[in-house]
């Protein structure tokens, strides 16, 4: 797959295909600029999660997994599958995420 390229989608849209493996799709309902500040928070914890690794600090690394976590949650790729949820179900899960993501967010 090509940077530029979106990866494969099972037939029925709910998963991604990277590298022969399967992985949850983001839900589609969430609006492009709440998605974006999803994937922000999301790549931040990741890069918490890596920079507590290099300083063995456990502490920092499960509070950065925590966020990690959330965020995956709020974007429909963990918890309860997006597509067995209700529109007012699914639209509470990314709100809420992000309400949350936003107030523990580190300072920048």
């Amino acid at each position: 797959m090509e940077a530029d390229q979106s990866p494969e989608r099972t037939p029925d849209g709910h998963f991604v295909v990277v590298r022969g493996r399967k992985w949850r799709a983001t839900d589609p309902s969430i609006p492009e600029e709440p998605a974006a500040r999803l994937r922000s928070h999301l790549m931040s914890a990741r890069r918490a999660v890596r920079d507590a690794l290099d300083q063995s600090d456990a502490r920092a690394e499960a509070a950065a997994r925590a966020r990690v976590n959330r965020a995956k949650i709020a974007l429909g790729q963990r918890g309860t599958p997006w597509w067995e949820q209700s529109d007012r179900a699914r639209r509470e899960r990314w709100e809420g995420g992000l309400a949350e993501l936003d107030e523990r967010a580190p300072d920048v």
